[in-house]
């Protein structure tokens, strides 16, 4: 069973993540199929994307898939994996691709969200950073990834808190860039996709891609990259990594003792 819907009305290209059962978690077979939709609209041309959920849900994405999480105290959120892999093609894709969201959004689907390059979200949705409340650090790449849409001290607040926070208070930190109400929605970023389609389409890709590298340029020294390797690895050996992940799949509250 494929686990998103695509389509091509004119120049956009309309991609819908359908896992429903899951809440939209970011399994591999979920990235998989938006991979494949994504090279579908790059060899269709298409000039805009349009990432979504299904219509009125109550969760845009559920974040990474708890049960593909290793229990062997191995980090597995590498250069290769699926959601490491989605991020790329869609900043790398030639087009711009916009989020729309309805339903609230958790986890690594927060940076699959703010990884688009225009997002709109109804009014009364909240984005959490959750890893915090499983015992995982979150991957590196994505923190970077983070950094360069929301302001540190917001991004802080959301890291260690895992609580949820508003889409209008991340509007006001200019994260988000519409509020639309959910009548008004998907016509409202469909008009906006259309707009970019009628766009000259090279021009519109080389600022997509200067940017993206400009955006990227973060200095770091290979000395630092390696403490916060080490720093990574200790979570992943820890007691607490465990009980995080066992307490999310019984259903209970978790118990960390920061060892």
């Amino acid at each position: 069973m494929d686990l998103t819907q695509s389509r091509i009305e004119g120049l956009v290209g309309i991609l819908t993540m359908d896992h429903h059962a899951k809440r939209n978690a970011l399994s591999g077979a979920l990235m998989d199929s938006m991979a494949r939709a994504l090279e579908r609209f790059r060899a269709e041309a298409v000039r805009a994307v349009i990432l979504r959920a299904q219509p009125g849900i109550k969760i845009w994405s559920a974040g990474h898939d708890v049960n593909e999480l290793p229990h062997t105290r191995r980090d597995p959120l590498g250069y290769d994996d699926p959601l490491r892999r989605i991020i790329r093609q869609i900043a790398e894709f030639p087009a711009p691709v916009i989020a729309l969201i309805e339903g609230g959004v958790w986890g690594g689907g927060c940076e699959l969200a703010l990884a688009c390059d225009i997002t709109i979200a109804v009014p009364d949705v909240t984005f959490a950073l959750t890893p915090a409340k499983l015992g995982i650090p979150y991957n590196i790449t994505g923190l970077l990834n983070f950094m360069t849409v929301m302001p540190l001290p917001l991004l802080r607040e959301m890291a260690f808190s895992a609580e949820p926070v508003s889409a209008e208070r991340l509007r006001a930190a200019h994260v988000l860039n519409h509020l639309v109400p959910a009548d008004r929605i998907e016509a409202f970023t469909m008009d906006l996709a259309r707009r970019i389609a009628g766009n000259a389409p090279l021009s519109v890709a080389t600022m997509k891609e200067s940017l993206r590298v400009l955006a990227a340029a973060h200095a770091i020294s290979p000395a630092g990259f390696e403490r916060l390797q080490g720093a990574r690895r200790v979570v992943w050996d820890s007691q607490d990594y465990i009980e995080g992940i066992d307490a999310f799949l019984e259903k209970r509250p978790a118990v960390f003792t920061g060892t």
